[in-house]
């Protein structure tokens, strides 16, 4: 079993991706949020690329309670049930419905992954149950960072150095040992630049959320969570840096293009 880290989901390969689980993430906050609507009830979550699609897609299979969700720019789309905040998706308002959803960089990333055998969605809220199911799957692992407008954020490595952690010691060593860099020295990186990406994500992590108190200052300070500052959001960057708060596990199915909450009994 090997464990792959995609800083930026453009670095993804179809050697990296063949066989494997391909978990994306996108902390602020696509994944966060995914993970909190299929938590609260919702039957599935559909990723959409574009604003249209997801429109087409209600209008087109009025039979199914349909919710659109997503943003632009970190703002909720017009006409669209829901923004991109973990918060909106309550239970009471979820439950039982399927939710056409498109982000700025989240959803495209998920695209990328699709030839992935599995792709799940991870994020800080469900990392001790991804971490379990991917030791359990015995394939290799792929842990592909979103990132922002086509550049390395902060919050998807810290997730994926951590997750890396987690398993690097029952699955390989994590490579060369590269030095831990600031937030403005990742975020400053060219993705096809990072000669080791695993050992750069492990080694950032070590450095930058070893405690609650040092993870939540590291995503207020990254990329996405100085968007999200800037925009009046900062309470979704307190609630993507909590640890391990729901066993759900988002899994895409395959044949129906959608994201369902996997099933912990299935086998590979």
């Amino acid at each position: 079993m090997r464990v792959h880290v995609a800083l930026h989901f453009h670095q993804l390969t179809p050697e990296m991706l063949a066989g494997s689980v391909a978990v994306v993430i996108d902390v602020l906050r696509a994944s966060t949020t995914i993970v909190h609507a299929l938590a609260a009830g919702a039957e599935a979550v559909i990723p959409c690329q574009e604003v249209e699609e997801a429109r087409n897609l209600k209008r087109e299979r009025p039979d199914e309670k349909f919710l659109l969700g997503g943003e632009r720019q970190g703002l909720r789309i017009p006409g669209f049930d829901f923004d991109n905040s973990p918060f909106a998706y309550a239970a009471d308002v979820v439950r039982g419905r399927a939710i056409a959803f498109t982000t700025t960089n989240g959803t495209r990333a998920l695209a990328a992954a699709a030839g992935a055998a599995r792709v799940l969605v991870g994020a800080f809220v469900n990392r001790a149950a991804i971490v379990r199911e991917l030791r359990r799957a015995g394939r290799p692992v792929c842990l592909v960072c979103a990132g922002t407008d086509g550049g390395i954020t902060a919050e998807d490595v810290l997730f994926a150095g951590t997750a890396a952690m987690d398993l690097v010691g029952d699955v390989q060593d994590s490579g060369p040992a590269s030095a831990a860099v600031s937030i403005g020295e990742l975020e400053a990186s060219k993705p096809e630049d990072v000669e080791d990406p695993l050992g750069t994500a492990v080694a950032f992590a070590r450095a930058h959320g070893s405690t609650l108190a040092e993870r939540l200052a590291t995503l207020r300070a990254s990329r996405g969570g100085r968007n999200l500052i800037e925009i009046g959001q900062a309470s979704d960057i307190e609630r993507a840096a909590e640890d391990s708060l729901f066993a759900t596990i988002p899994e895409w199915d395959r044949g129906a293009n959608r994201f369902v909450a996997a099933d912990a009994e299935r086998s590979d």
